[in-house]
């Protein structure tokens, strides 16, 4: 199978995140605990950022953390799709939100801006901090991405992101792969691949890790059903052009029968982490940082972890 066979559309892209803002955030289990774990290695990083862009903002998680951490700062929040913007906009009414985020919103100011992330519709220089959570593996060309970070960043700027490695959706991808030759499964890039990518647009200090979240399901189609609702299922050129067969679906659930132990069905999501600074000047010698961690949760403790 040929690398056009895993290519897709931003129109594609678009359409399924606009049919997913209703339903995100009710399934977005690992989306929510990476924006959360992301937010949290600012904490350790010395910032005062004037104007912040929250790349892929969806329905607004990182936004509302981001005003809470730098209360006196202008963010803006960009998404490909409109209606997760308009879901966005919704956290930042006073009946939504609650009292600590309340007086953070009353001073703060935000800007909500409908665009791809490999055209940014942002000034040269003009951002202090890009931030951006599980939103650069629906882009097209990474090298075109990071250059346009780096164009708009002010020196010294900061960009943190999110992204999903090769790993991710592993026991999905080999039980499909099984019982058809079409592709039915995204594919992501690998870590050090955008470690490189990073490296050849001059990015001061590029560091990349990684962790492994697994979640256990109770069934197959539950597991399928909660990447449908977040927008994740299959937009590739090679996938199946026809509806999926009820007996090529049962053949697939059998091969995943493999992968199944005393916790449920497994599904493995590489989880990368990234951040480098707009240099000065550029810099000539970077050195990319490369750590793996693997956590193995439920479903039902993931959700009750975030819950409280």
């Amino acid at each position: 199978m040929n690398t056009e066979d895993y290519s897709f559309t931003k129109e594609q892209v678009q359409d399924a995140f606009n049919k997913a803002a209703d339903s995100y955030d009710g399934s977005a289990i690992v989306q929510q605990e990476v924006c959360k774990r992301l937010l949290e290695r600012l904490e350790y990083i010395k910032l005062e950022p004037q104007v912040i862009v929250d790349i892929g903002s969806g329905t607004g998680q990182g936004m509302a953390g981001l005003a809470e951490q730098y209360p006196k700062a202008r963010i803006i929040a960009m998404d490909l799709a409109s209606k997760m913007l308009h879901k966005c906009r919704t956290r930042i009414k006073p009946s939504g939100v609650t009292n600590k985020l309340r007086r953070a919103f009353s001073a703060q100011q935000f800007d909500f801006v409908c665009a791809d992330a490999e055209h940014l519709p942002f000034a040269d220089a003009s951002i202090d901090l890009m931030f951006s959570n599980l939103t650069i593996q629906w882009c097209t060309d990474l090298q075109l991405l990071f250059t346009e970070f780096r164009r708009v960043l002010k020196p010294g700027g900061l960009l943190l992101f999110t992204t999903f490695g090769s790993d991710t959706l592993k026991e999905l991808r080999a039980s499909w792969a099984a019982v058809s030759d079409k592709v039915h499964v995204n594919e992501f890039q690998d870590m050090h691949d955008i470690g490189d990518l990073l490296y050849n647009v001059q990015t001061e200090n590029p560091v990349m890790d990684s962790e492994r979240i697994v979640l256990n399901y109770q069934t197959v189609k539950q597991l399928m059903l909660d990447l449908k609702a977040v927008g994740a299922h299959n937009q590739n050129r090679g996938r199946e052009k026809a509806l999926t067969g009820k007996q090529r679906l049962q053949a697939m659930y059998q091969e995943y029968e493999k992968f199944r132990t005393e916790d449920g069905y497994p599904l493995t999501y590489e989880v990368l982490y990234g951040h480098a600074w707009n240099p000065e000047t550029p810099m000539q010698n970077t050195q990319s940082v490369d750590n793996t961690r693997q956590t193995s949760i439920s479903l039902a403790q993931l959700k009750s972890t975030l819950r409280s």
